[in-house]
């Protein structure tokens, strides 16, 4: 549907990258087809379970999303015809940088369904 994201962005509300995120947004939030929801964490600081979505990848770092680039791309365009949003996991970050947000906001261009990229927790 024309107006709908095609990747999501959620990070924990409140932290370093939230901050990073809102003062210095990469190049790859500046469309109207990524949108950054900043989701309630609990006592320790972890992003509160999602309702919906098929996870595909989780890393440890966004660093491991250039590493892991061309792997990300097969398990997106691979992951089949569900309804629900495909689900890529960073355990932590303290910042994202264009290049590990551009390698997942290509791959999302080209699914069939929405992309969420979910940040657990600040690094």
């Amino acid at each position: 549907m024309a107006g709908d994201p095609m990747l999501i962005l959620q990070i924990p509300a409140g932290g370093p990258l939230d901050d990073q995120l809102a003062d210095t947004p990469p190049d790859t939030l500046a469309g109207d087809d990524v949108v950054v929801e900043r989701g309630p964490t609990d006592s320790e600081g972890v992003l509160e379970a999602p309702v919906v979505g098929q996870v595909v990848l989780s890393v440890p770092s966004p660093e491991a999303l250039r590493r892991q680039a061309d792997e990300l791309h097969q398990l997106i365009d691979g992951a089949g015809t569900s309804t629900e949003p495909i689900v890529v996991v960073i355990e932590a970050a303290e910042v994202l940088r264009d290049d590990e947000l551009g390698t997942v906001a290509t791959a999302a261009r080209r699914a069939r369904r929405p992309v969420i990229l979910r940040v657990i927790r600040d690094g």
